[in-house]
């Protein structure tokens, strides 16, 4: 393990050693260090197996983030008093719409995300990938998921609209159009090559930034995932609060602009930002469709006058 802090510890463990009895000796010599890094060196310590011990906690964190964060909708989606936040009023997914999705996106992480998960671990430490402890500032922590949010985003807005071209669509993307009114566990219901093209934007984006800077840390990536599964499922979910972030931060896309694209079928192609949609002229709805025409009105008044 990458890290100077543990080198009295490491001589005192046992192969034969349980991981709590690892995490009281780091938490004996290192108590420089916080609740979760001591954890998280110890798990590190204990394993001896550094791709193994971050092929297996990112496995299960994505897992656990993926499905958790799912649950909620699907309880919301169940209770009538929610309805007025629906976006699509007269579309609600089933019980067993949504258990066949569960499946099918359980299948592609076993099969399609797994050996991706498991291959992170090697390329990002050949480009510079720091997973020791201790972690990297709150602060820096920050700046570089905002810098991955950006990086992606621009990825998905193309790749996305590029899967919308007819030979691609047809090939690719229609099976994550099944449904035209979207439900917080259909956010990864797509095909195996759906799924490794776009997830590039979320996997390869900080692997690319590791790569010019030297300067990432492997919690930073766990923080970016999270967030990035939560924004993909909330995407999905088909309600809109008056609280949801879109409506403190104006540039967010947001359920109701994902909800849309589903519903049109075209149009909002960007994953976590409005401005892709809205500088190149591909946002979808109503408003939208009203803005182009009256543009065009105005341009044929224009020239008119000439």
């Amino acid at each position: 393990m990458a890290t100077a802090v543990l080198n009295a510890t490491v001589a005192g463990i046992s192969s034969t050693d349980t991981y709590f009895t690892v995490l009281e000796e780091v938490s004996k010599y290192n108590v420089q260090l916080s609740y979760i890094e001591k954890l998280w060196a110890a798990w590190y310590l204990w394993m001896q197996n550094d791709t193994l011990a971050t092929g297996l906690m990112s496995f299960f964190m994505h897992e656990i983030v993926y499905f958790g964060r799912s649950l909620p909708w699907m309880i919301i989606d169940a209770l009538p008093m929610f309805n007025k936040y629906k976006l699509q009023k007269d579309k609600r997914p089933s019980w067993k719409e949504q258990f066949e999705c569960a499946g099918l996106v359980l299948l592609s992480h076993c099969t399609v995300e797994l050996p991706q998960i498991w291959l992170f671990h090697p390329i990002a430490t050949y480009f510079g990938l720091d997973y020791g402890v201790p972690f990297p500032p709150l602060w820096k922590m920050a700046l570089h998921i905002c810098i991955f949010f950006i990086m992606e985003d621009a990825w998905h807005y193309w790749f996305h609209r590029a899967l919308h071209y007819g030979p691609l669509y047809k090939a690719i993307h229609k099976i994550h159009h099944t449904y035209s009114a979207p439900f917080g566990l259909a956010a990864e219901y797509a095909s195996p090559i759906e799924v490794m093209l776009l997830g590039i934007g979320t996997v390869g984006s900080p692997i690319l930034w590791v790569s010019l800077t030297k300067d990432l840390h492997l919690a930073t990536m766990y923080v970016w995932i999270v967030l990035r599964l939560f924004q993909a499922i909330d995407a999905h979910s088909g309600y809109d609060f008056p609280f949801s972030l879109r409506h403190i931060l104006p540039f967010w896309a947001g359920a109701d602009h994902h909800d849309l694209h589903h519903e049109r079928f075209i149009g909002n192609y960007a994953s976590s930002f409005r401005w892709w949609d809205y500088c190149l002229d591909t946002e979808a709805g109503e408003a939208a469709a009203k803005a182009r025409r009256e543009k065009k009105l105005a341009a044929i008044k224009a020239k008119k006058a000439q």
